[in-house]
């Protein structure tokens, strides 16, 4: 059975389970949102925990916690903050954070919890008892010193968003790029037939299909970059409305600084904080970066799906690693999984972007977005879908890719649009006619050719040499 302590708030009092770290005001939001049973992720968490760490730095360089304002601390007590702020920043205490994100649209019971938790916990490393009525650490008059929520929250969405794509896509997407530009160089000798429509369409070399794939993850990469590029920008030292009401003038740029050497990204304090405490058009802009990577990962995928269906009834150009039997009924079945599964995910991370989009136009409303913590969870989940789903495509389908040369180099010569490479020797117009009756006939492009002498042999064959039509000539 749970037992309980008795905390109070502005409101009065709460039942809180005896155990917790945190407070009442964490109790409420429990209790008033019993809806998805979805968490804030680790990662935003994390960020919160660290956002507050450089905060009470902050406070603490500028002598705000020490000075002669309401309740001062002493430095142990200062020191017992910032450990049990790092303490949540290092995922220590993740099981205390239990609203769902489907709460108030700024975030203030989340950032209320974390304020609530290294509270008591600091109060515990400083040698006071957490459960009694005194905190000799305060929630609000400390921990949240020279903060709001409608800083500090979105703050904490730039500091996870940012630290996740540097920590886990960028990697993800690097070691795909990697092995697909690997693939490209192996294969480059390997001549096969163009498609575009889904249709045949002239030759090309394996290399240079798979070296568009990997340019396409390259320029992925980059979109990444950008993505945290748009949030170095930090809202903290705004305050309740931008206008940085209860905090010190270098409070912004002091916290900015300090996440910047913690994380190691260039975050820097808003240009404006009237802009960044209202709106989440950056968060808006980083998403869309997201959102592309995941269309080109789908587009990746599915080709490389095309080219290895069959085996025999397909394209079957290239042979994708055997993962699990692909059907409860037709034995020996193999079926691209983990190309389904990219697809899959990626179509998630796009529609993501449409929540996105729909949270930062509706929900800033003059000084401040109330659809906040919803952001925060789909821009994580974007960026978690992704980077573990190229690990395990990379892992389970690239690394053990083969190209299947005989049926690359057999659709080759089958090809009508080998006839492309005739129209400076005889004009469109006849070449078009000879790609009709070979198909009628069921010749090949060269051997109607031959049949009608169309070009001396020499010529012929240097005409219908697919690796010469698979680069510009002069």
């Amino acid at each position: 059975m749970t037992e309980y302590r008795t905390e109070k708030d502005s409101m009065g009092d709460v039942r809180v389970p005896a155990d917790a770290y945190y407070g009442a005001q964490t109790q409420r939001a429990v209790e008033n949102f019993p809806i998805s049973g979805w968490r804030l992720p680790g990662p935003m968490i994390s960020a919160m925990g660290l956002v507050k760490y450089a905060c009470g730095v902050a406070n603490r360089d500028l002598g705000k916690l020490t000075g002669s304002g309401t309740n001062p601390l002493d430095d142990s007590q200062v020191e017992a903050m910032l450990a049990a702020a790092l303490e949540v920043a290092e995922g220590k205490l993740a099981d205390q954070f239990p609203i769902d994100v489907f709460q108030t649209g700024s975030g203030t019971s989340s950032n209320m919890n974390v304020n609530e938790v290294i509270s008591n916990r600091a109060t515990e490393i400083a040698g006071g008892d957490r459960i009694s009525a005194g905190k000799l650490v305060h929630p609000n008059d400390h921990v949240n010193m020279g903060q709001s929520t409608n800083d500090t929250f979105p703050t904490a969405i730039h500091v996870a968003a940012a630290s996740e794509t540097h920590r886990t896509l960028l990697p993800a997407l690097q070691r795909m790029h990697g092995e697909l530009a690997s693939k490209a160089a192996a294969w480059d000798k390997v001549i096969k037939i163009g498609r575009t429509h889904l249709m045949d369409a002239t030759p090309l070399r394996l290399g240079q299909e798979f070296g568009g794939f990997a340019r396409q993850l390259e320029l992925s990469i980059a979109r990444a970059e950008a993505a945290s590029g748009a949030l170095h920008e930090l809202p903290v030292g705004g305050t309740a409305v931008g206008s940085g009401i209860n905090t010190h003038p270098e409070f912004g740029r002091r916290v900015a600084e300090v996440l910047a050497a913690k994380t190691g990204i260039e975050f820097i304090e808003a240009i404006n904080h009237f802009e960044a405490n209202a709106q989440r058009d950056a968060l808006v802009q980083a998403h869309g970066e997201i959102k592309c990577i995941a269309q080109t990962l789908f587009n990746v995928a599915n080709n490389i799906r095309w080219l290895g269906s069959g085996p025999r009834c397909g394209f079957y150009e290239v042979k994708l690693p055997t993962r699990q039997p692909g059907s409860s009924i037709m034995p020996g079945k193999v079926n691209p999984v983990m190309c389904e599964s990219m697809m899959q995910l990626t179509a998630r991370v796009m529609g993501n972007d449409t929540t996105m989009t729909v949270c930062g136009a509706s929900g800033g409303n003059f000084q401040l977005n109330i659809m906040m913590p919803a952001m925060a969870h789909t821009m994580l989940e974007s960026i978690h879908l992704l980077s573990q789903g190229i690990e395990a495509f990379v892992d389970f389908c690239v690394d053990g890719m083969e190209p299947n040369e005989e049926a690359c180099e057999a659709a080759v010569e089958q090809s009508l649009s080998m006839c492309t490479s005739l129209n400076p020797l005889i004009g469109y117009e006849q070449a078009a006619k000879l790609a009709k009756e070979a198909f009628a006939s069921g010749q090949t492009i060269r051997q109607l050719c031959q049949e009608k002498e169309i070009l001396p042999e020499e010529t012929l064959a240097e005409a219908l040499d697919p690796w010469k039509m698979t680069e510009p000539q002069e």
